[in-house]
C-alpha cells in the first residue's frame, strides 16, 4: 500500500460519514466499503474511500467486480491505491474525479 495513504478507523469513517458505528459496519457487510488491517490489528480503511460525506460513487461497484474476480480486500485496496500512469494517478482517484464507468472497466479487465 503506498505510504501516503491515510488510513482511518471505522469510528473515524463513521464521524467522517455523519453516520452510526454501526452503519459503517452495515457497508462493510454489504460490500459498499472495504478495509484492511494497520500495524495495530485495527480495522482501517483509506481516506480517500470516503468524500463529502459519502462513499466514493462508483467504489461499491468496483469493490463488486474484484470481489467476484477473486481479490481479497486487501488486493482491491491495493489495486485502488496503486498509481496508473494511463489514468493518470489512482483509480481511487479518478473515481473521486467522477470517472467511474473507466474505472469499473478496468476493474472488470483486471478481473478476469
Amino acid at each position: 500500500m503506498p505510504d501516503q495513504t491515510e488510513l482511518i478507523t471505522l469510528p473515524d469513517a463513521a464521524e467522517l460519514l455523519g453516520i452510526p458505528i454501526t452503519k459503517v459496519h452495515q457497508l462493510l457487510k454489504d460490500g459498499q466499503l472495504v478495509v484492511t488491517t494497520d500495524d495495530a490489528g485495527r480495522r482501517v480503511l483509506p481516506r480517500a474511500f470516503v468524500a463529502g460525506g459519502a462513499v466514493l460513487k462508483a467504489l461499491p461497484s468496483v469493490i463488486t467486480l474484484l470481489r467476484d474476480g477473486g481479490y481479497a480486500d486487501p488486493e482491491i485496496i491495493d489495486w485502488l491505491l496503486r498509481a496508473d500512469d494511463s489514468l493518470p494517478g489512482t483509480p481511487v482517484q479518478a473515481l473521486a474525479e467522477n470517472r467511474g464507468t473507466e474505472i469499473k472497466r478496468r476493474a472488470q479487465a483486471a478481473a478476469f
